[in-house]
């Protein structure tokens, strides 16, 4: 960006600073430009979105609200339009829809929304309010009955995908997305067949995109939780989350034994399984895109050596912590 002062490029700065939303103080990593010359600083409309999002979003894990993701998926499971949502809920007639594009709801809209994602308390909404009527409304009451037995079944693979990701904690170490198996699974399925890695390499690949998603946006990819050890940065319970991959038939796993002793595993496209572009919005796809780009001539050892350069890594390995996404704004 050019100074509006000299004309000339100007550099792109970072500072820890405490603002302030709704009468609450919150500590965000401020982006900013600085003019060298004139000592002025400015900001795009990018990179004020970068600092407000910091800001909302430490609110929300604050009060537990929830992210515009989140109010987004609720509506659409129902498939029911943002007006007609607003109106059930007894919001303006745009709240919903500006809740989605990213305006944080007051703390009693926000529970009546959370309410909401419950299809037996949704029905009990509906019932009370009068935005449908006569067979438009019988029709949603079918589609709610349906959602209520499909849940009933799914409640068994909820269990499990309840232990290899925790889908309640929505925080600066889930890059304030929900932990979506799912999604982290279709990752895992575009790398394979890119680049068919070996596992210490895929752990990076995956570390970077989601990092570096969070980076330009605020927003992780999958919502999973990254642990630093040893060989660098890998996702949380990863053994666990691949081996129910691989039992699943989202990738074939290759073990070849090495003169060394150790055991190298290789993953492979499974013939049966292809990469699901439509879980992820385009900007996704072009940092999925990207990191494959980057280090498709990449060995594990450099990206191992790479990852072992990163804050991330670095303040977080002595003790396996967790890595919170805000060591994203530090990548190399």
């Amino acid at each position: 960006m050019k100074s509006p002062v000299t004309g000339k490029e100007m550099v792109l700065a970072r500072e820890n600073r405490k603002l302030t939303f709704r009468k609450e103080e919150f500590e965000i990593v401020y982006h900013y430009y600085a003019c060298t010359e004139s000592g002025e600083t400015f900001t795009s409309e990018q990179l004020d979105n970068l600092n407000m999002n910091q800001l909302y979003n430490q609110y929300r894990v604050k009060f537990n609200l929830p992210f515009p993701h989140k109010i987004k998926s609720i509506r659409e499971k129902y498939d029911i339009p943002v007006s007609k949502m607003s109106e059930v809920l007894g919001f303006g007639a745009n709240s919903y829809r500006n809740y989605e594009a990213g305006e944080v709801p007051s703390q009693s809209n926000a529970r009546l929304i959370q309410l909401a994602d419950d299809a037996h308390e949704f029905k009990k909404l509906l019932t009370l309010s009068n935005a449908y009527d006569g067979n438009a409304k019988n029709k949603i009451f079918r589609k709610l009955d349906s959602i209520i037995q499909e849940q009933n079944h799914l409640k068994q693979q909820l269990e499990i995908e309840g232990y290899l990701i925790d889908q309640k904690a929505v925080n600066s170490f889930t890059g304030y997305m929900q932990p979506d198996l799912a999604k982290f699974a279709e990752m895992v399925v575009f790398f394979t067949e890119r680049l068919q890695p070996w596992k210490t390499k895929l752990n990076k690949l995956l570390f970077y995109a989601d990092f570096g998603m969070f980076r330009n946006t605020i927003y992780s990819i999958s919502g999973i939780q990254y642990q630093a050890i040893s060989l660098g940065p890998v996702p949380y319970k990863f053994q666990s989350i691949f081996e129910y991959l691989a039992n699943n038939d989202d990738v074939d796993v290759y073990y070849t034994n090495f003169p060394d002793g150790n055991i190298g595993e290789q993953f492979k496209p499974n013939a049966n399984r292809k990469f699901n572009p439509k879980l992820f919005n385009e900007l996704e796809l072009e940092t999925l895109e990207a990191v494959a780009e980057r280090f498709k001539k990449t060995s594990t050892t450099e990206i191992i050596e790479m990852s072992h350069r990163e804050k991330a890594w670095i303040e977080n390995e002595k003790e396996k912590r967790i890595i919170d996404y805000k060591y994203s704004f530090d990548l190399i």
